[in-house]
Protein backbone atom coordinates (compact mmCIF):
# COMPACT_ATOMS: atom_id res chain seq x y z
CA UNK A 1 0.00 0.00 0.00
CA UNK A 2 3.19 2.67 0.29
CA UNK A 3 5.04 1.53 -2.50
CA UNK A 4 2.88 2.22 -6.20
CA UNK A 5 3.02 3.06 -9.49
CA UNK A 6 5.07 6.09 -8.54
CA UNK A 7 8.31 4.69 -7.30
CA UNK A 8 8.09 1.65 -9.90
CA UNK A 9 7.72 4.66 -12.76
CA UNK A 10 11.10 6.09 -11.07
CA UNK A 11 12.97 2.73 -10.81
CA UNK A 12 11.88 2.51 -15.34
CA UNK A 13 13.11 5.92 -15.58
CA UNK A 14 16.67 5.33 -14.04
CA UNK A 15 17.00 1.55 -15.42
CA UNK A 16 17.22 0.19 -12.41
CA UNK A 17 17.69 -3.67 -13.56
CA UNK A 18 20.94 -2.89 -14.98
CA UNK A 19 22.41 -1.77 -11.86
CA UNK A 20 25.14 -3.99 -10.89
CA UNK A 21 26.81 -2.70 -7.99
CA UNK A 22 24.78 -1.50 -4.77
CA UNK A 23 22.49 1.34 -5.58
CA UNK A 24 20.17 3.87 -3.58
CA UNK A 25 17.14 5.75 -5.00
CA UNK A 26 15.37 7.59 -3.05
CA UNK A 27 12.18 9.66 -3.94
CA UNK A 28 11.77 11.79 -1.35
CA UNK A 29 8.54 13.48 -0.30
CA UNK A 30 5.35 13.28 2.61
CA UNK A 31 6.14 9.26 1.87
CA UNK A 32 9.45 8.82 0.82
CA UNK A 33 10.76 5.68 -1.22
CA UNK A 34 13.86 4.05 -0.99
CA UNK A 35 15.34 1.07 -2.76
CA UNK A 36 18.68 -0.45 -2.85
CA UNK A 37 19.67 -2.21 -6.21
CA UNK A 38 21.91 -4.88 -7.05
CA UNK A 39 23.12 -7.67 -9.46
CA UNK A 40 19.12 -7.19 -10.45
CA UNK A 41 17.47 -7.56 -7.22
CA UNK A 42 15.56 -4.86 -5.87
CA UNK A 43 14.75 -4.10 -1.50
CA UNK A 44 12.50 -1.17 -0.75
CA UNK A 45 10.97 0.57 1.83
CA UNK A 46 8.36 3.06 2.55
CA UNK A 47 9.52 5.88 5.28
CA UNK A 48 6.94 8.05 6.95
CA UNK A 49 8.55 11.33 6.11
CA UNK A 50 6.18 13.60 6.89
CA UNK A 51 5.59 16.99 5.11
CA UNK A 52 8.34 19.05 7.07
CA UNK A 53 10.73 19.21 3.88
CA UNK A 54 7.81 20.10 2.05
CA UNK A 55 6.88 23.17 4.25
CA UNK A 56 4.52 21.60 5.97
CA UNK A 57 4.32 21.59 9.76
CA UNK A 58 6.66 24.53 9.97
CA UNK A 59 6.01 27.62 11.18
CA UNK A 60 7.25 29.96 8.29
CA UNK A 61 7.15 26.90 6.03
CA UNK A 62 5.92 27.40 2.61
CA UNK A 63 6.06 25.46 -0.85
CA UNK A 64 8.52 27.01 -3.46
CA UNK A 65 6.98 29.67 -4.61
CA UNK A 66 7.77 33.52 -5.51
CA UNK A 67 9.77 34.36 -2.19
CA UNK A 68 10.31 31.25 -0.64
CA UNK A 69 13.93 31.16 1.01
CA UNK A 70 15.71 28.47 -1.21
CA UNK A 71 19.09 28.37 0.08
CA UNK A 72 20.75 29.61 3.10
CA UNK A 73 24.02 30.31 5.23
CA UNK A 74 25.11 30.97 8.58
CA UNK A 75 28.03 33.56 9.39
CA UNK A 76 28.46 34.27 12.80
CA UNK A 77 25.39 36.75 13.65
CA UNK A 78 24.56 36.85 9.35
CA UNK A 79 22.35 35.21 7.56
CA UNK A 80 22.80 35.11 4.23
CA UNK A 81 19.73 33.85 1.95
CA UNK A 82 18.79 33.58 -1.74
CA UNK A 83 14.54 33.67 -2.00
CA UNK A 84 12.54 32.16 -5.43
CA UNK A 85 12.73 34.96 -7.82
CA UNK A 86 14.97 36.95 -5.67
CA UNK A 87 11.76 38.56 -4.41
CA UNK A 88 11.76 39.79 -1.35
CA UNK A 89 11.75 36.89 1.56
CA UNK A 90 8.01 35.47 2.35
CA UNK A 91 8.42 32.34 3.81
CA UNK A 92 11.12 29.17 3.84
CA UNK A 93 10.79 25.96 1.61
CA UNK A 94 11.96 22.65 1.62
CA UNK A 95 15.37 23.01 0.05
CA UNK A 96 16.09 26.06 2.50
CA UNK A 97 14.57 24.56 5.86
CA UNK A 98 17.24 21.67 5.19
CA UNK A 99 19.89 24.33 4.73
CA UNK A 100 18.66 25.97 7.86
CA UNK A 101 18.85 22.71 10.09
CA UNK A 102 22.55 21.78 9.03
CA UNK A 103 23.91 25.75 9.18
CA UNK A 104 22.09 25.94 12.78
CA UNK A 105 24.13 22.35 13.86
CA UNK A 106 27.20 24.42 12.31
CA UNK A 107 27.14 27.21 14.02
CA UNK A 108 26.31 25.30 17.38
CA UNK A 109 22.91 26.41 17.80
CA UNK A 110 20.92 23.42 17.57
CA UNK A 111 22.73 20.41 19.16
CA UNK A 112 23.35 16.58 18.14
CA UNK A 113 20.39 15.77 20.25
CA UNK A 114 18.28 18.65 18.64
CA UNK A 115 18.15 21.12 21.74
CA UNK A 116 18.65 24.85 20.52
CA UNK A 117 21.07 26.44 22.63
CA UNK A 118 20.39 30.33 23.62
CA UNK A 119 23.73 31.00 23.42
CA UNK A 120 23.48 33.40 19.99
CA UNK A 121 22.55 36.83 19.40
CA UNK A 122 19.32 35.77 16.67
CA UNK A 123 17.76 33.01 19.17
CA UNK A 124 15.18 34.10 21.76
CA UNK A 125 12.38 32.54 23.29
CA UNK A 126 8.59 33.13 22.10
CA UNK A 127 5.60 31.44 23.23
CA UNK A 128 7.51 28.95 25.85
CA UNK A 129 9.83 27.89 23.02
CA UNK A 130 13.19 29.29 21.70
CA UNK A 131 13.38 30.31 17.80
CA UNK A 132 15.86 31.89 15.50
CA UNK A 133 15.46 34.99 13.52
CA UNK A 134 16.25 34.38 9.79
CA UNK A 135 14.79 37.89 8.85
CA UNK A 136 14.06 40.22 10.59
CA UNK A 137 10.49 42.39 9.55
CA UNK A 138 12.18 45.43 8.56
CA UNK A 139 13.35 43.52 5.77
CA UNK A 140 10.24 42.27 4.66
CA UNK A 141 8.79 44.94 3.30
CA UNK A 142 5.15 45.10 4.22
CA UNK A 143 4.92 42.08 6.45
CA UNK A 144 5.29 42.70 9.94
CA UNK A 145 6.61 39.50 11.52
CA UNK A 146 10.37 37.85 11.19
CA UNK A 147 10.78 34.48 9.63
CA UNK A 148 12.07 32.52 12.32
CA UNK A 149 12.77 28.44 12.77
CA UNK A 150 11.25 27.48 15.84
CA UNK A 151 12.26 24.35 18.59
CA UNK A 152 9.43 23.09 17.29
CA UNK A 153 10.60 22.67 14.33
CA UNK A 154 13.56 21.34 14.47
CA UNK A 155 11.94 18.70 16.17
CA UNK A 156 9.83 18.42 13.05
CA UNK A 157 13.13 17.84 10.79
CA UNK A 158 14.57 16.13 12.96
CA UNK A 159 11.60 13.08 12.91
CA UNK A 160 11.55 13.36 9.24
CA UNK A 161 15.33 13.43 8.62
CA UNK A 162 15.35 10.20 10.74
CA UNK A 163 12.56 8.19 9.15
CA UNK A 164 15.11 8.35 5.91
CA UNK A 165 17.95 7.74 7.58
CA UNK A 166 16.53 4.56 9.33
CA UNK A 167 15.01 3.09 6.13
CA UNK A 168 18.48 3.61 4.03
CA UNK A 169 20.36 2.65 7.35
CA UNK A 170 17.60 -0.99 7.21
CA UNK A 171 18.10 -1.65 3.55
CA UNK A 172 21.95 -1.65 4.39
CA UNK A 173 21.52 -4.03 7.00
CA UNK A 174 19.08 -6.35 5.43
CA UNK A 175 21.54 -6.39 1.98
CA UNK A 176 24.73 -7.76 4.32
CA UNK A 177 25.86 -3.98 3.29
CA UNK A 178 28.21 -1.06 4.80
CA UNK A 179 27.56 2.58 3.12
CA UNK A 180 31.13 1.75 1.95
CA UNK A 181 29.66 -0.68 -0.61
CA UNK A 182 27.39 1.49 -2.26
CA UNK A 183 28.52 2.98 -5.98
CA UNK A 184 25.86 5.62 -6.37
CA UNK A 185 23.29 7.39 -4.72
CA UNK A 186 19.92 8.71 -6.77
CA UNK A 187 17.58 11.53 -5.21
CA UNK A 188 14.66 11.97 -7.28
CA UNK A 189 11.36 14.01 -6.52
CA UNK A 190 10.71 17.78 -6.12
CA UNK A 191 12.26 18.17 -3.40
CA UNK A 192 15.55 15.98 -3.71
CA UNK A 193 16.31 17.75 -6.97
CA UNK A 194 16.66 21.10 -5.29
CA UNK A 195 18.62 19.97 -2.08
CA UNK A 196 22.25 21.07 -0.92
CA UNK A 197 23.91 17.32 -0.52
CA UNK A 198 26.03 18.38 1.73
CA UNK A 199 23.01 19.88 3.95
CA UNK A 200 21.82 16.51 3.94
CA UNK A 201 25.33 15.03 4.98
CA UNK A 202 25.57 17.19 7.42
CA UNK A 203 22.56 16.64 9.58
CA UNK A 204 22.77 12.74 8.73
CA UNK A 205 19.91 11.96 6.68
CA UNK A 206 22.23 10.40 3.82
CA UNK A 207 25.34 8.03 4.74
CA UNK A 208 28.31 10.19 4.39
CA UNK A 209 29.31 8.97 1.32
CA UNK A 210 31.88 11.36 -1.34
CA UNK A 211 29.58 14.06 -3.08
CA UNK A 212 30.44 12.75 -6.47
CA UNK A 213 28.70 9.65 -6.00
CA UNK A 214 25.08 11.29 -5.28
CA UNK A 215 22.73 11.94 -8.63
CA UNK A 216 19.79 14.85 -8.46
CA UNK A 217 17.58 13.32 -11.34
CA UNK A 218 14.52 15.37 -10.71
CA UNK A 219 11.13 14.20 -11.46
CA UNK A 220 12.22 10.56 -12.68
CA UNK A 221 8.56 9.11 -12.07
CA UNK A 222 6.84 11.55 -14.18
CA UNK A 223 9.81 10.60 -16.73
CA UNK A 224 9.07 6.93 -16.57
CA UNK A 225 5.02 7.22 -16.66
CA UNK A 226 5.92 8.84 -19.75
CA UNK A 227 8.42 6.04 -20.96
CA UNK A 228 5.00 3.87 -20.16
CA UNK A 229 2.58 6.02 -22.58
CA UNK A 230 5.30 5.75 -25.13
CA UNK A 231 5.77 2.48 -24.98
CA UNK A 232 4.31 -0.98 -24.79
CA UNK A 233 7.99 -2.91 -24.01
CA UNK A 234 7.98 -0.34 -21.55
CA UNK A 235 5.02 -1.19 -20.16
CA UNK A 236 6.04 -4.80 -20.27
CA UNK A 237 9.33 -4.03 -18.32
CA UNK A 238 7.47 -1.86 -15.72
CA UNK A 239 5.44 -4.94 -14.56
CA UNK A 240 8.47 -6.78 -14.23
CA UNK A 241 10.40 -4.94 -12.42
CA UNK A 242 6.95 -4.70 -9.88
CA UNK A 243 6.96 -8.11 -9.44
CA UNK A 244 10.47 -8.40 -8.72
CA UNK A 245 11.05 -6.14 -5.52
CA UNK A 246 11.19 -7.08 -2.33
CA UNK A 247 9.20 -4.92 0.25
CA UNK A 248 10.17 -4.54 3.59
CA UNK A 249 7.93 -3.64 5.93
CA UNK A 250 9.99 -1.39 8.74
CA UNK A 251 7.18 -1.74 11.33
CA UNK A 252 7.99 -5.41 11.39
CA UNK A 253 12.03 -4.66 11.28
CA UNK A 254 13.10 -6.57 14.73
CA UNK A 255 15.77 -3.35 15.46
CA UNK A 256 13.56 -0.73 13.74
CA UNK A 257 13.38 1.27 17.29
CA UNK A 258 17.18 0.88 17.58
CA UNK A 259 17.92 2.26 14.24
CA UNK A 260 15.38 5.23 14.40
CA UNK A 261 16.74 6.11 17.53
CA UNK A 262 20.65 6.17 16.48
CA UNK A 263 19.41 8.40 13.17
CA UNK A 264 17.53 10.86 15.16
CA UNK A 265 20.33 12.70 16.39
CA UNK A 266 21.94 15.21 14.01
CA UNK A 267 25.53 15.10 12.59
CA UNK A 268 27.14 12.68 10.16
CA UNK A 269 27.64 8.99 11.29
CA UNK A 270 28.62 5.67 10.15
CA UNK A 271 27.37 2.74 11.24
CA UNK A 272 30.57 0.14 12.21
CA UNK A 273 29.44 -3.13 14.11
CA UNK A 274 25.85 -2.17 14.53
CA UNK A 275 26.85 1.13 16.53
CA UNK A 276 27.07 4.50 15.57
CA UNK A 277 30.23 6.45 14.99
CA UNK A 278 30.69 9.77 14.24
CA UNK A 279 32.58 11.08 11.45
CA UNK A 280 33.45 14.83 9.84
Amino acid sequence: GFIGSDHVAMLLAMDAQRDKGPTLALDIGTNTEVSLIRNGGIDCVSCASGPAFEGGHIKDGMRAASGAIERLRIEGDRVQYQTVDDAPPSGICGSGILDAMAQLYLAGVVEESGRMSDDHPRVRSSKGQREFVLVEKKKRGKKNTDITITQWDIRELQLAKAAIRTGIDVLLDHGGHSEDDIDRVIVAGAFGTYIDISSALEIGMMPPLPLDKFEQVGNAAGSGARLALLSASKRVEAEALAAKVHYIELSAVSNFRQHFIRASRIGRYHIRDGKRKETD
